[in-house]
């Protein structure tokens, strides 16, 4: 079958003589499938049930199922709680011996801190301010007393002390300071270098001054007195537009180059003696098949057995 003119061959697009077509492929069972046809053919026919649609609840008995409404208890009689209140007040009250207990006078409120009128008991001892009676206070007698003591020093005056007066010795008085000047002067003598600085001193988190460095500043810089006349940048004329000629760019525009590529001529399509194209012969093309499982699918699934089939393949 060709495809039209000009058109490939059957043979040529898919490797078979004639192409199968798509609306039918020459089975005999109906066109209609089993899944299409209703579940129940008689619920499409005849008259159906019309249930009157749905009711609202209210205070009538329309949207209830009974028809009357029912009482939890039939024929009760009525009560009246307040009622029931009074009389039973009433039955209490009849319990009590003699008059209803009435106070002679209203309650006392208190008049002030200390003070305890309108109290059952009245003023408590134990809390009275009053103090206890103590013995007579009793001043302690008078210390001894003795001569003054003598006033000055022995300091400056030979043999005014007990003991035998200290002989006077001789003595440089910075000579513990010298031994110590004379001590640690050796003592550098004997170092070579710098002394060693180590960076693992513990130190609090942030500095006291933030500004503080170990390194020394450098030399100042010498900032000259006036500084140097600047004068203004003055173009020559103003400024050019690109354009088509680049008349405002930096550089000139690039002359144009011969091209040396030049367009390449088309062949002309190789014809027969009729004037059609040429058209090789095609290789051999596979034909397109179905799977193993449609195949079995198709052959042993049909309308009669569709609904109890289990396998379509044999182990």
């Amino acid at each position: 079958m060709a495809g039209g003119s000009g058109g490939k061959t059957d043979m040529e697009r898919i490797g078979i003589f004639s192409e199968v077509g798509y609306t039918t492929i020459g089975d005999k069972y109906p066109k209609v499938h089993a899944s299409s046809l209703p579940f129940n053919e008689s619920a499409y026919k005849g008259k159906h049930m019309l249930p009157g649609g749905s009711k609202t609840r209210s205070a009538l008995q329309a949207g209830y199922f009974d028809n009357q409404f029912k009482r939890i208890m039939e024929k009760e009689a009525y009560t009246d709680p307040i009622k029931l209140r009074r009389q039973h007040r009433l039955k209490e009250g009849k319990k009590n011996i003699g008059k209803a207990f009435l106070p002679n006078n209203g309650e006392k409120l208190p008049c002030g801190l200390g003070n305890h009128y309108g109290t059952f008991s009245g003023a408590i001892g134990a809390f009275s301010p009053v103090g206890r009676p103590r013995k007579s206070y009793t001043a302690p007698g008078r210390n001894f007393t003795t001569n003054p003591a003598k006033k000055g020093t022995g300091y400056g005056y030979v043999n005014v002390i007990l003991g035998k007066y200290n002989e006077h010795a001789v003595e440089a008085y910075d000579r513990a300071k010298e031994a110590r000047w004379k001590e640690q002067q050796a003592h550098k003598g004997l170092l070579k270098g710098g002394p060693f600085k180590l960076n693992l001193h513990p130190t609090t988190y942030f500095d006291y001054n933030p500004y503080r460095s170990d390194r020394g500043l450098g030399p100042l810089k010498k900032t000259p007195s006036k500084p140097p006349p600047v004068k203004p940048f003055k173009p020559s004329s103003p400024p050019k537009k690109i354009a088509g000629s680049k008349a405002g760019t930096f550089d000139p525009y690039p002359s144009h180059s011969n091209d040396p590529y030049t367009v390449k001529q088309k062949k002309a399509a190789i014809t027969n003696k009729d004037g059609k194209l040429f058209h090789p012969a095609q290789g051999m093309k596979s034909r397109p098949t179905d799977s193993i499982l449609a195949q079995n699918v198709i052959k042993s699934v049909h309308r009669d057995n569709y609904k109890s089939i289990r396998n379509v393949m044999a182990y």
